[in-house]
């Protein structure tokens, strides 16, 4: 039995869960981070030395950092289908969009995020939320380009670049933040949010 150590408002988290009811696979998830705390025990740390949320526990073997929790899952699960193609070229253009999203989105995304969800107010720091915003929007002009002739960043199908950017797309809409004009981006999020698994994981109110 799979199980996910994490809670289910994650951005990372839901990634993973989107994935594993895309794959049809069983799974157990477990609430730990944030307000239900855990997540520094000595028991997880030897899972999760970061700290972090989530965790992949399945029989003796458990792995952290969610885009090397989604190269698992595809190469062990659907290793002959679109989610993480085997051909060695195809499988390192998904690994690239992986690798864009942590390097380059999640640091301004998250700033916009913490700034207008997780700050009350009277705290906030609009300069700083509304620089980090156009920042973000900056990435997403990247991802946009990407999507050009193509219906998903691995072409006519998902792959788990489109994973590892879902969660981040639907809090980038729903913030209310000045976006630029991507009408790729929008159609690409539009198409997402049919995928019940998708809705399911991703598509909820933002919450801390």
């Amino acid at each position: 039995m799979i199980r996910i150590w994490g809670r289910s408002s994650s951005s990372n988290v839901m990634k993973v869960l989107w994935l594993l009811d895309e794959l049809g696979l069983d799974f157990e998830r477990i609430d730990v981070g944030g307000p239900f705390g855990g997540t520094h025990t000595p028991e997880y740390l030897a899972m999760n030395p970061a700290g972090l949320v989530p965790t992949l526990e399945e029989d003796a073997f458990s792995l952290f950092e969610s885009n090397a929790i989604l190269r698992y899952l595809g190469s062990e699960y659907a290793s002959d289908s679109n989610w993480y193609p085997a051909t060695s070229r195809l499988r390192a253009h998904t690994d690239a969009w992986l690798d864009l999203q942590q390097t380059l989105l999640t640091g301004p995304l998250n700033r916009v995020f913490i700034g207008l969800v997780r700050t009350p107010s009277e705290k906030r720091d609009p300069a700083a939320i509304a620089a980090a915003a156009l920042e973000t929007g900056r990435v997403w002009t990247i991802v946009e380009a990407g999507l050009a002739g193509c219906e998903f960043l691995g072409g006519a199908q998902p792959s788990i670049a489109d994973v590892a950017f879902g969660p981040s797309l639907h809090r980038w809409f729903m913030l209310p933040i000045d976006r630029p004009e991507l009408p790729m981006l929008r159609a690409w999020y539009d198409r997402l949010l049919t995928r019940p698994a998708y809705a399911k994981h991703c598509a909820q109110p933002l919450s801390p």
